[in-house]
């Protein structure tokens, strides 16, 4: 499968703080994929390296085959909305499109005006004057009337409420399905990736935990409760990915394509919260049997 980023050892260092370190990973073309972990995971700096807004201390990262923000053809290609939404509170919606249409050769003013329209922002107004909702609406625009290849977004609605969250999730599922994008989306509101992406990735301490299509991952992870049992008498094909005990009680969180016939064991399927905060909770004294990584 074609991949729109990969990385191989990449590292971005800020003084003596690693903000990345040691991060390989690929992103498959085709998807909306949700990068998820805690804070400090390496995120943000991943997305920004991603597209040209840093360069890396260590490693080498590609994206759609060429190196980030390298030339503007290469600029060109690729979306970004970053987190706060960075736009001009002094400018108007209209100025900004025809700021947009300046800065990218590729630009699509219909679409723009349309979204304009559709999303019902006012061309004149100010956008220090437009609500959280509305600004979103608006970087959203922006960067879907350049017409990428991919379309980066760093915790692109977390600052809004619900209705503006969904509302801005509805139209990203639409224009990914009209204009066939592939969508790289940082969140921590899990609800709101299971929504929209078909694809995920959990990125903890800059490495990846899993990475795979959603519903393959969903369907290969299974919950365990039963009599207490050490992580040693299951079988060799069941890797834990996380467990809790009590004096007389076991949880498992596993990962297994093969049917579970124990009968000593409850099995009940996990959400996909479930499975994202069973990969981020690593623990030292948790066993280390687990495949951390699925590429397909």
């Amino acid at each position: 499968m074609t991949a729109v980023l990969e990385a191989r050892s990449l590292g971005k260092k800020f003084g003596r703080h690693w903000a990345l370190r040691d991060c390989t990973i690929d992103i498959p073309a085709g998807h909306v994929v949700g990068l998820v972990g805690p804070n400090g995971a390496g995120k943000t700096t991943l997305l920004k390296l991603a597209c040209g807004q840093l360069e890396p201390t260590t490693g080498d990262v590609t994206v759609l085959g060429g190196r980030p923000g390298s030339t503007p053809a290469q600029l060109a290609r690729v979306g970004f909305v970053a987190q706060d939404t960075p736009l001009y509170a002094g400018l108007t919606v209209a100025e900004h499109l025809r700021l947009g249409a300046r800065l990218n050769p590729r630009w699509d003013a219909a679409l723009a005006r349309e979204r304009i329209a559709q999303v019902g922002l006012v061309p004149t107004q100010r956008v220090g004057k437009l609500s959280g909702g509305q600004r979103a609406q608006l970087a959203l625009t922006l960067g879907l009337a350049k017409r990428p290849e991919l379309l980066i977004l760093d915790e692109p609605v977390a600052s809004l409420d619900p209705l503006a969250r969904r509302e801005f999730l509805q139209a990203l599922m639409e224009a990914t399905a009209e204009h066939r994008l592939s969508v790289l989306l940082s969140s921590h509101l899990v609800s709101d990736l299971e929504r929209v992406c078909d694809y995920l990735i959990v990125l903890v301490d800059s490495r990846v935990r899993i990475a795979g299509e959603l519903d393959r991952l969903l369907a290969s992870h299974h919950r365990l409760t039963g009599p207490r049992r050490d992580p040693d008498r299951l079988p060799a094909d069941q890797h834990v990915v996380s467990a809790r005990h009590t004096e007389r009680q076991s949880t498992y969180v596993i990962r297994t394509d093969a049917p579970i016939h124990d009968p000593a064991w409850t099995v009940t399927a996990l959400s996909l919260e479930d499975l994202v905060l069973a990969h981020m909770d690593r623990r030292p004294e948790q066993p280390r049997r687990d495949v951390l990584e699925v590429r397909r």
